[in-house]
């Protein structure tokens, strides 16, 4: 139990659907379903699946956000956070005022920093404002630590007097890991972080978290749907498929020797630089359109 971080128990997730003219519930979306998993101090986990798998529904079970963006969810099960003190915390039974603090352990780098980022707000005010919620800082403080996050993602002081607008997308992205490390958090949910990005791009972000990791001793979710993207950051994947984690291992055991045919359906469909090779990726594709209907 000393290795173990975080602690997912039986978590279900649904999403009344309404319908009709008094709109009623008519039914249920069972986004993520009976999830069990261990997440270990300092290791990456990679959450991968096709859309609609329920993986950034996970991510935001865990940083516990659900109910704020969908009131009417419904979510069980337990989420476990094992910090440095003794005692353990239950997400689910936090007060607000407890969240904050939960909050500051664990933070969330979202998918479209064009999006994530307020475009009124100078990009120091934007990293300084986890400071300003979660710690008693002063205002001499909390600039040092600005210009000390800015530096550790590859910006410098003066581009914290700009509006995100002025950033090109990779510059935007590691403005919003400069804001997930401020309260020193010990998780980092990234979901989809470079999905959003042009290729050339994605590579310094990837390497950039995984330098920050091994500086910081983080502990990262990396959802994504990239496979080859999971392989390289990832120490341990888990594979998701209708709500449910259908293989998890080591990464390479996973992808050297997949047990569950969605897996084997999921590596076969990796994309070739072979031009030789269209009818097999043709196949392929088919292959998983239909194993997903």
């Amino acid at each position: 139990m000393n290795d173990i971080i975080l602690q997912i128990k039986s978590l279900h997730v649904e999403f009344p659907v309404f319908g009709g003219i008094l709109q009623r519930e008519i039914s249920r979306v069972h986004a993520v379903n009976n999830i069990s998993i261990d997440i270990l101090n300092g290791k990456t986990i990679g959450i991968v699946g096709e859309s609609g798998s329920g993986k950034s529904t996970l991510g935001k079970a865990i940083i516990n956000v659900l109910r704020l963006t969908a009131p009417d969810v419904l979510i069980s099960g337990d989420i476990i956070l094992y910090p440095e003190t003794p005692d353990s915390i239950n997400v689910f039974n936090l007060s607000r005022a407890d969240t904050k603090t939960y909050r500051s352990d664990v933070q969330m780098i979202f998918q479209d920093p064009y999006s994530s980022l307020n475009p009124r707000m100078l990009v120091g005010d934007i990293i300084k404002e986890p400071l300003d919620i979660n710690t008693s800082f002063s205002g001499i403080e909390k600039k040092e630590r600005v210009s000390w996050l800015l530096k550790k993602v590859g910006l410098n002081q003066e581009q914290a007097n700009r509006f995100p607008h002025e950033f090109s997308g990779g510059q935007r992205q590691r403005i919003a890991i400069a804001r997930a490390l401020a309260t020193k958090p010990k998780i980092i949910i990234a979901d989809e972080p470079v999905s959003a990005l042009d290729v050339s791009i994605q590579a310094q972000v990837i390497n950039l978290l995984m330098d920050l990791q091994e500086e910081f001793n983080l502990t990262i979710l990396f959802i994504a749907h990239d496979l080859s993207v999971v392989k390289h950051i990832s120490t341990e994947i888990a594979v998701m498929y209708l709500g449910e984690i259908v293989e998890y291992g080591n990464t390479e055991s996973v992808f050297s020797n997949p047990q569950h045919k969605y897996t084997k359906t999921l590596l076969e469909s990796i994309p070739h630089p072979n031009p030789y090779g269209r009818e097999k990726r043709k196949e392929q594709r088919l292959k998983l359109e239909k194993f997903s209907m």
